[in-house]
């Protein structure tokens, strides 16, 4: 059976998006690549060369001259993929809080955000690629040939980012990790640059109510049924 060469998924924060991308590019042997670990790779670069992340010119700047790439894991440390700044490994120092905290406002730059869309295309076709992020299927690679909007309420979101926190040991407020996750939503769905929407013919799963497991059987039944479209279309043209 043949598999589509891009697969893109879009959604809003803690979605599940990062564990359903990973499940299928593990399934079809593919690159799992999480579009926002490019901006919290420039957020980090950005503090490293202790930039005032307010001054949008000097960011984009930063974006268009530091080379970005990802590849599939070198290593076996818990990593989905390698996260590489101008050669420099920053798979685990894109995660510290500070970056956390203020990749938002870095990618909400439309320097930034022109910079890095490139650098994602010229990995997405590549081929061979499942990508996550908010606007793939909309701006990164609109000839995608699936593309999935993995939706789920705020409240569900809320529960399932404090559950995970609860088991990694760490404090966890559901109120104000809803809060949060609210104030997110808003702010990436009313940007001016590329805003949180589904693509027009993207596949809308909303997973209120499912497990992982779930989530992953019904997208992969929607990615092999739109193959058996494709391979039927191929074959009357």
């Amino acid at each position: 059976m043949t598999i589509p060469e891009t697969i893109a998924i879009d959604g809003p924060a803690a979605s599940g998006k990062s564990t359903l991308g990973k499940r299928l590019a593990d399934a079809f042997g593919y690159l799992f690549f999480d579009t926002g670990v490019m901006y919290r790779a420039i957020t980090l670069v950005a503090g490293q060369k202790e930039l005032d992340l307010r001054d949008e010119a000097g960011v984009s700047a930063l974006a268009e001259n530091t080379e970005i790439d990802v590849q599939n894991p070198s290593r076996e440390d818990g990593r989905n993929c390698d996260i590489l700044a101008d050669g420099q490994d920053v798979t685990w120092q894109i995660r510290r809080p500070e970056v956390e905290a203020n990749v938002s406002l870095v990618s909400s730059y439309q320097g930034v955000r022109q910079a890095l869309t490139e650098q994602q295309r010229r990995i997405g076709l590549r081929g061979r690629v499942v990508m996550v992020g908010r606007d793939i299927g909309t701006v990164v690679l609109p000839e995608a040939q699936v593309k999935i909007y993995l939706d789920a309420s705020a409240e569900e979101r809320a529960r399932r980012r404090c559950l995970e926190l609860t088991l990694r040991g760490e404090p966890a407020c559901y109120e104000e990790i809803l809060a949060a996750m609210r104030e997110r939503d808003r702010f990436d769905s009313t940007r001016q640059i590329a805003p949180l929407r589904p693509a027009e013919d993207a596949i809308i799963l909303n997973s209120d109510g499912m497990d992982a497991d779930q989530v992953f059987e019904n997208t992969k039944i929607i990615v092999e049924t739109r193959l058996s479209a494709d391979h039927i279309t191929d074959e009357r043209s």
